[in-house]
């Protein structure tokens, strides 16, 4: 059977895989990212780690699985490297797509008609090129994707895919080609930056690799999940609970007027391409998911791990109405305001580390049913489910409140990582080996789960959220006034 390598970079970790062509996942091989935060809101890691541990891992799967006929590439978006051209090493960190150093750029840009968020490449990119000193012939920009294929190429080929310069804040609506006024008034040059291709399509041997296979996809974490949740349709919805929580829906191969975001929160994003064209959809972001266990676990102290959070929600009946909103790195969909922040609402004196953690959960699905929301209001569609992967996933009280909150059945995807998945069934598809039609019927969910919350209750919480999150916008107020 043909098979797929997929290299995925995620937020915390480097994977290898191989994704054979019934959609199967093995020979995962997988190493944890060192992630340095030196001032608050600032998130770096270094390019040349990643590059050594996603070689590492690929290797590691090929001495397994044996060789691969081609390889997928899936990536955390927006993290943004800056490499010198000559010597073809990294100069300073790479930022991380959470890092937030940047807001301040994105307030002083607007009066010049430049609306970009601080997690997009535009002003993290301007913060390399000037903290460097370098002349602008010598710098190279790269996106994790662009890096890794680079680093496989043996630096034969520096491109970006659809789905990842889609979000860079420095693209035109035609896909093809750079944002000119955007470029001069960063300060910025076009030939710093990657080559435009495909999600789908063939790059360039890997050299790197045992066999030299073909790389034919490149694609971001998320519309890499939606590919892995079998989401191709219009209307298909998936929400990925990791770091953050992305929802993602196909919306269709009519692209939008702009790359701005909507009114709604949400913004328009490439969730598929080849040479035949681009399909569109639509995403909402939670930026802070996981990371709030995270936090539970190593700044609070309050879990072991994150498996206990589960048992700790189900040990009490409710809340004793102690809310959370999980805004530790601001809000996004549906307010987009990086001025809020985290808070906890409603603690007495008997407030428990039950209360607390079930309050965190509980807020995390409220943020997630806001993202459904704001889908619907966005493109119309009813949303009668909603497809979710990610390692949360395996906490059964979260996806039953999910359901519960959002009034929608809610199927477990049976690949918790549907990223690699999803890279690799494109590269499949991009390949020929697969089509489209075919990875629509590979959908089998591990587990449906129905709302059993009655009505009434479920807008009594809808509304007490509403409430909480009221009172956590606008924190810092400079910061809130942030419009991409």
């Amino acid at each position: 059977m043909v098979t797929t390598l997929v290299i995925d970079v995620g937020t915390t970790s480097v994977r290898a895989a191989i994704v054979d062509g019934a959609g199967r996942v093995s020979a995962v091989h997988q190493k944890p990212l060192t992630i340095r935060t030196p001032n608050p809101g600032e998130v770096e890691l270094d390019a040349l780690e990643i590059a050594t541990l996603a070689l590492a891992c690929a290797h590691e799967t090929l001495a397994e699985a044996g060789p691969a006929d081609f390889v997928g590439i899936a990536n955390q978006r927006a993290t943004t490297i800056m490499f010198d051209a000559t010597t073809k090493l990294p100069v300073g960190p790479a930022l991380g797509w959470q890092d937030l150093r940047t807001v301040i750029d994105c307030l002083m840009l607007q009066p010049e008609g430049v609306r970009v968020a601080p997690n997009q490449l535009a002003t993290k990119a301007k913060w390399l090129f000037e903290s460097a000193g370098k002349p602008s012939g010598d710098i190279r920009f790269a996106t994790i994707e662009t890096w890794i294929t680079f680093i496989l190429t043996e630096g034969a080929h520096h491109v970006t895919d659809h789905s990842n310069v889609g979000l860079s804040g420095l693209i035109n609506i035609d896909m093809a080609s750079y944002d000119q006024h955007a470029l001069q008034v960063l300060g910025l040059r076009e030939e710093m930056l990657a080559r435009i291709v495909p999600t789908a399509g063939a790059v360039g041997p890997a050299t790197a690799l045992p066999g030299a296979p073909l790389i034919t996809a490149l694609v971001g974490d998320q519309p890499s999940s939606l590919f892995g949740q079998n989401c191709v349709r219009p209307g298909q919805t998936k929400i990925t609970f990791g770091t953050g929580a992305m929802l993602d829906q196909v919306r269709g191969p009519e692209g939008p007027t702009n790359m701005s975001r909507y009114t709604s929160g949400c913004f328009p994003t490439p969730t598929f391409s080849n040479v035949e064209g681009i399909q569109w959809g639509i995403e909402g972001i939670m930026l802070s998911a996981g990371t709030c266990i995270e936090w539970l676990k190593d700044d609070l102290g309050l879990i072991a791990n994150a498996a206990e959070t589960e048992t700790l929600a189900r040990s009490i009946e409710s809340t004793d109405g102690v809310t959370f909103v999980p805004a530790l790195a601001g809000l996004g969909t549906p307010q987009w305001d990086f001025g809020a922040r985290g808070a906890f609402f409603g603690l007495t004196r008997g407030s428990t580390k039950a209360h607390l953690v079930r309050a965190v959960l509980d807020g995390i699905v409220h943020n997630a049913v806001d993202l459904i929301d704001a889908a619907v209001s966005e493109t119309g569609y009813p949303i009668e489910t909603v497809r979710v992967d990610g390692g949360m996933t395996a906490n059964s009280y979260l996806v039953q409140a999910l359901a519960d909150a959002s009034g929608r059945t809610i199927e477990v995807s049976g690949e918790r990582e549907a990223t690699t998945r999803g890279a690799g069934l494109m590269a499949l598809v991009a390949s020929g080996s697969l089509t489209v039609d075919d990875v629509a019927e590979m959908w089998a969910p591990s587990q449906t789960v129905t709302p059993q919350l009655d009505e009434a209750f479920r807008t009594a919480a809808r509304e007490q959220w509403a409430d909480s999150v009221s009172r956590a916008e606008k924190t810092i107020p400079g910061l809130s006034g942030v419009s991409f």
